[in-house]
């Protein structure tokens, strides 16, 4: 378990990368940190593995407290985005170079460094060095590193971010099979939404140093808990349009929609929904949001579709057979019961 209670790192000049921020991560789990470039993911990672000196707080790992110990006593391995092997030593030398830190006798690491590099399917590499490997053989590479020192958690930077796309679907896999049979608390750093919901147990969305929202993938897709969250998580951003509360509906760009009972006539709210979660209609629709078809984007098995008229735009996912044409009359109707709400910037009834 890695527990961290008002954790802060700031930099020269003031500016804090990690603000003041509590998270209990539990043992075994797989467990994401989402952000933009900047946010402070990094650092995050970087202060929990003792490469970075906490400027306030405290972090736990398991019992100990670690706060103040150097990198090499927190019982951590940490798997780098360009991976940081030795390029003048072999596969089994690399992976055995934690238990060379640690004393181990040349034959017992060898050994073990063998018996690692064949569980992840580098038994014929081992004599190889670097740069004779690809960029998923060097990741493997890695992993087998951290795995041999037998260690309390993972911690990993990006480390699917250097692979084309069709290796990085496959590192995917692999990795988060491999988590599950070591059963190792793993902290995974990055960018790609796709990413933290294939593969996280929980995931927390950082912004400016904080976290916004900590959740399991299906919370933090259905329900963002505020509108940063909402913009940032998904494939396809979500619809978020200003509206009024009259009646008990709610007046969204031109459409009449049904409001919850908690909204209060008057409300100034933001109306949100997934593209996914929005049909296209050729008829008028007073529940559907007017306009013209202005882009239609492949996404192999279905359509992006921008619906834009003089003052707002809106996106529907529509199946493949349903495809408009740019310049077509449509009107995006909301499936209703996917519908959130925010004010003030945050959800309604979360």
């Amino acid at each position: 378990m890695i527990s961290l209670h008002g954790l802060t790192k700031e930099f020269p000049g003031g500016v804090r990368a990690v603000d003041a921020l509590d998270l209990e991560i539990a043992d075994g789990e797989f467990f994401a940190l989402l952000g933009p470039s900047g946010c402070g993911k990094t650092t995050l990672l970087r202060t929990v593995a003792g490469l970075e000196t906490a400027t306030s707080g405290r972090i736990v790992i398991g019992s100990a407290d670690v706060t103040a110990l150097p990198p090499g006593r927190r019982d951590v391995a940490m798997v780098f985005q360009d991976y940081a092997l030795f390029p003048h030593m072999d596969v089994t030398a690399n992976i055995a170079y934690p238990l060379r830190v640690k004393k181990v006798g040349r034959a017992e690491r060898e050994a073990k460094a063998a018996e690692t590099a064949a569980r992840l399917g580098l038994a014929e590499l081992l004599a190889r060095r670097p740069g004779q490997l690809s960029g998923g053989q060097q990741q493997r590479v890695a992993l087998a590193r951290a795995i041999a020192c037998h260690p309390a958690a993972f911690l990993f930077d990006e480390p699917l971010s250097n692979l084309d796309a069709r290796m990085r679907l496959e590192a995917r896999t692999f990795l988060k099979r491999l988590q599950r049979e070591l059963a190792v608390t793993t902290v995974f750093v990055t960018h790609d939404q796709g990413e933290a919901l294939a593969m996280a147990d929980r995931i927390a969305v950082m912004s400016a140093g904080r976290i916004r929202q900590v959740g399991t993938p299906s919370e933090v897709f259905q329900r963002p808990a505020d509108t940063f969250v909402a913009s940032f998580i998904g494939s396809t951003p979500m619809n978020l349009l200003p509206g009024v509360v009259k009646d008990g509906t709610v007046r969204v760009a031109g459409a009449v929609l049904p409001a919850p009972p908690s909204l209060a006539d008057g409300e100034e709210v933001v109306y949100g929904l997934r593209p996914e979660y929005m049909d296209l209609s050729a008829t008028a629709r007073e529940d559907g949001f007017a306009g013209r078809v202005s882009v239609v984007e492949n996404l192999g098995t279905s359509f992006l579709v921008t619906v834009e008229d003089d003052d707002h735009l809106v996106q529907a996912v529509v199946p493949e057979d349903a495809e408009p044409s740019p310049g077509d009359a449509a009107w995006a109707v909301p499936r209703h019961a996917r519908a959130l709400f925010y004010r003030d910037g945050r959800l309604v009834g979360g």
